[in-house]
């Protein structure tokens, strides 16, 4: 495993072709990750949203260049070939066709930065303290990433803990596979360590909820606050019935605790009960009425 870090952060001969054809990989699998549906609230889809994967992209083509010209070029390169590539082949499975590259721009600006972070990433390799400096804002990315998907995690658990042991790994091997003096070594490791506890605290005192109205009365689905209601299994949240004077008519509310499946039941004040199928994700949910209700 040692080898393979020092071979990773340092020991590649990182030629040109080699750049190209890593970024049109990068980009190929990326569009993979965002067309397959079974894999949408997944550790796999977070590749298509957030940084953490292509940190680490840009941080092993900076260990592996042989000037701040040459990583520069190298960065800008692969993220100019590889994000645009992720939108052109999802282009004939979208319903938004070309329409879906308006979700590039947001990347493009981000490619644009790559030259001067790869021009200064190059620092990280003169082994310096002020080289940590310039590691850290990637560790905070990182970091901010375990935060997001932490809480993702324990509202859809298991889904997304790998993506969380990626992001907590990465932070902690940055420092340890990027500098050879101990002192460097062991500060970074602090700092990471620190951030990694401190967003693990934060995501368990504050557990995520998807608070939503998720059924207005109608003549389809009469209800009042004579009705109640409730979740077969209340692990995945609270449900009630409110009056919104926005709308000046009642509401089914939801906080949702959890991802999964469960069954709803509204209950009129003569007993009669209406069930529904309820799924339940992170901030959507689809709700059908069960069939011979």
């Amino acid at each position: 495993m040692k080898n393979i870090i020092k071979t990773l952060f340092g020991g590649l001969n990182l030629t040109w072709p080699k750049v190209l054809i890593a970024a049109v990989a990068a980009g190929g699998f990326t569009a993979v990750m965002a067309l397959v549906p079974a894999l949408k609230y997944t550790s796999f889809h977070t590749i298509t949203a957030t940084f953490e994967v292509w940190i680490l992209f840009g941080i092993v083509i900076i260990m592996n260049s042989k000037s701040n010209l040459d990583s520069a070029l190298k960065c800008f390169v692969f993220f100019l070939v590889s994000q645009p590539l992720v939108y052109l082949i999802q282009v004939p499975f979208s319903r938004l066709g070309w329409g879906l590259f308006g979700y590039y721009k947001y990347w493009f600006l981000w490619t644009l930065l790559c030259f001067p972070m790869g021009y200064i990433g190059y620092y990280m390799k003169k082994g310096k303290w002020w080289g940590h400096l310039i590691l850290l804002p990637m560790v905070v990315l990182t970091g901010y990433s375990y935060y997001q998907y932490c809480s993702e995690f324990m509202f859809s658990m298991p889904r997304y803990l790998l993506v969380c042991l990626f992001c907590a790994c990465m932070m902690l091997l940055y420092p340890i596979a990027i500098f050879e003096n101990r002192g460097i070594k062991a500060v970074g490791i602090a700092v990471s360590c620190a951030a990694i506890v401190a967003a693990t605290v934060v995501c368990l005192c504050n557990p995520p909820v998807y608070s939503t109205e998720i059924m207005g009365n109608s003549e389809a689905h009469p209800f009042d606050d004579s009705y109640s209601v409730s979740l077969a299994d209340d692990k995945y949240g609270d449900v009630s019935i409110r009056y919104l004077d926005s709308v000046e008519d009642y509401m089914l509310h939801a906080d949702f605790k959890r991802a999964g499946d469960t069954v709803l039941t509204i209950v009129s004040p003569d007993g009669e009960k209406t069930a529904y199928e309820l799924h339940i994700e992170r901030t959507t949910y689809t709700l059908t009425k069960t069939e011979g209700q």
